[in-house]
């Protein structure tokens, strides 16, 4: 890990959306560990936009199934919030089913990283640093409101390098069968092309194969 994640992310505020008490207890040891001390727990989407009356996150970790207000659920109402600093926010989804019926219908409602569990620390500080360092600019267009999913500029040894292109992966023209369980680079490279993350591959050149 390049940066110390220590004191790194101590001033941020951090909302858990989950509805499994263990999964909610080892994501607030993961950010404690990264010195987080301001964060609140939800135990799903319902109860989320509760805290939120009073209390406004800078980065939202997300679980997709819960009842009886799930994560797709929860997205869609903060991507149609009327309120900017809602509008706006960092959503990390973490979840065990990565189908990818499902990895499209986060990207669909505006979740800006997927993660599949079991989660590392190294994994769920790459999105979180992804999301702060490099986000992606927000879009609108006919049923959607969300990050820009085209492929951006790449980074290559610390350096910033373009690949020239700014074309939306086909995706929806691929023939991937609806119920196929995807692996977490396959994710990374449908959710946020051009945009891998070293911890989970092992690589240390942050590009996708694709443009090779």
């Amino acid at each position: 890990m390049d940066k110390d994640e220590h004191g790194y992310l101590h001033n941020l505020k951090f909302l858990i959306v989950e509805d499994s008490t263990f999964m909610r207890e080892l994501l607030r040891e993961v950010l404690r560990h990264f010195d987080v001390s301001n964060m609140r727990e939800a135990s799903d989407g319902a109860e989320a936009l509760q805290v939120m009356e009073a209390w406004t996150p800078d980065i939202i970790l997300l679980d997709w199934e819960m009842t009886p207000f799930d994560g797709i659920e929860f997205t869609r109402a903060i991507r149609g919030s009327t309120q900017a600093d809602e509008k706006f926010l960092p959503i990390i989804m973490v979840s065990a089913h990565s189908e990818y019926w499902r990895i499209q219908q986060a990207r669909n409602v505006g979740v800006n990283e997927f993660l599949i569990k079991p989660v590392s620390p190294k994994a769920l500080f790459s999105r979180i640093r992804a999301v702060i360092e490099r986000p992606r600019p927000y879009i609108k267009a006919p049923g959607y409101f969300g990050p820009d999913r085209r492929r951006q500029d790449m980074k290559v040894n610390g350096e910033r390098r373009s690949t020239g292109k700014q074309i939306q992966v086909p995706a929806e023209e691929t023939q991937i069968p609806a119920e196929q369980a995807m692996a977490q680079d396959q994710v990374n490279a449908l959710f946020n092309p051009g945009s891998v993350h070293p911890d989970d591959q092992g690589s240390e050149i942050e590009q996708d194969d694709t443009d090779q």
